[in-house]
């Protein structure tokens, strides 16, 4: 039977719809697969507490705490840290330092490496700084060797969490320490102070925050547990200098970090103003990043910055856990988490919300594919 012209034309119409809509699908599909290949989730791995990530010539060296020795990855996406070469750069010998190296950073100064870390002898009181340092221009060659201890004060208070930044033609440590030894009360302060070299203060420690604000002092947990003694907490300070230059920020954590209340506050100094004089500081009242229940998010803070590769974006690098607390028998579930922060235009920073791992991310600018 022969087919009329009316005819004739639908079946063109629909095979012409059905070719566009595989055309469609099969271009759905590459998008799909080009946005996975640009995006990320966190964590970023399944647990790494106090992440530090540094960005030099082209690849990023990160560092989280191991608690017996301190391990080297690096890599072009920081996204992808979880498949990125890693290695031991240190275990210690000496006794006094051999146990318990916390939050250890990894810089470049003046084209040499140093890793700064806290360690003690087995009792957590005796916390102090310690540098290594490496001459190689590759950090994962050539060899980390012990540069000291870095001496914060005279009667040699605990101190944790340094960290090194250069300011007008100056290199300043701030970092967390007591003002005096526990007795019954632990008290985590923030302290500054100009370097005279890397491992050595060129200045008295000048102190730039205590925790007195409330959603600083949280150190019983959710369930009603708490430590065996009161500890209120400041730690884990990190330089951020402002895009515009008219601030030196440094971001710390407070509160316990076993409890999900552990938060970021900040402190926020004029660049021209003198660093080293207390009266330069104002804190925030309020917290700047916290949990976020309704994301599963909780415990957000020891943080980190680092910049895309093109240099065009600025990231906080943070832990976190899934749930309120770490699950019985499940040890340290702090795992290391990533996200885009904006700046406002009076240059102070905004980080915004966690968000959910369930939520898909796009990679730093300039990330290669």
């Amino acid at each position: 039977m022969k087919k009329s012209f009316p005819f004739v034309l639908s079946v063109i119409v629909i095979m012409l719809l059905a070719s566009s809509c595989n055309s469609k699908s099969s271009q759905s599909k590459v998008d799909a697969v080009a946005a996975d290949t640009a995006s990320f989730t966190n964590p970023l791995m399944s647990v790494g507490p106090d992440p530090w990530a540094l960005y030099h010539e082209g690849k990023y060296y990160y560092m989280h705490t191991m608690q017996d020795k301190l391990v080297l990855w690096v890599t072009e996406d920081i996204t992808d840290i979880k498949n990125a070469p890693s290695k031991t750069v240190w275990i210690p010998t000496d006794p006094s330092n051999s146990k318990h190296l916390w939050a250890p950073e990894i810089h470049n100064i003046n084209d040499k490496w140093y890793i700064y870390y806290a360690a003690d002898d087995g009792n957590t009181d005796n916390h102090q700084l310690y540098v290594l340092e490496n001459s190689n221009k590759d950090p994962f060659e050539g060899e980390f060797v012990m540069k000291g201890r870095i001496s914060t004060d005279k009667e040699n208070n605990w101190a944790i969490d340094g960290s090194l930044f250069q300011h007008n033609g100056e290199l300043y440590m701030v970092w967390s320490g007591w003002q005096t030894r526990r007795i019954d009360t632990e008290t985590q302060c923030i302290y500054i102070a100009r370097m005279k070299n890397p491992w050595t203060l060129g200045s008295e420690r000048v102190l730039i925050s205590k925790p007195e604000l409330e959603w600083e002092r949280h150190y019983i947990n959710v369930d009603g547990s708490a430590p065996d003694y009161i500890i209120y907490v400041n730690e884990g300070p990190q330089p951020l200098i402002s895009p515009k230059g008219k601030y030196v920020h440094v971001i710390y954590s407070a509160s316990g970090c076993w409890t999900p209340y552990y938060a970021l506050g900040m402190l926020t100094a004029d660049a021209d103003s003198d660093l080293l004089d207390p009266k330069s500081w104002k804190k925030a009242p309020q917290s700047l990043f916290k949990q976020s229940p309704e994301n599963g998010v909780y415990g957000t803070g020891h943080n980190s910055f680092f910049k895309s590769p093109d240099g065009t974006e600025d990231y906080i690098l943070y832990h976190a856990r899934d749930t309120e607390m770490n699950p019985p028998g499940k040890g340290d579930t702090r795992s290391p988490r990533a996200q885009k922060i904006e700046w406002n235009e009076n240059d102070y920073p905004e980080f915004g919300v966690p968000f959910a791992t369930s939520v898909r991310l796009k990679k730093p600018s300039g990330t290669k594919q």
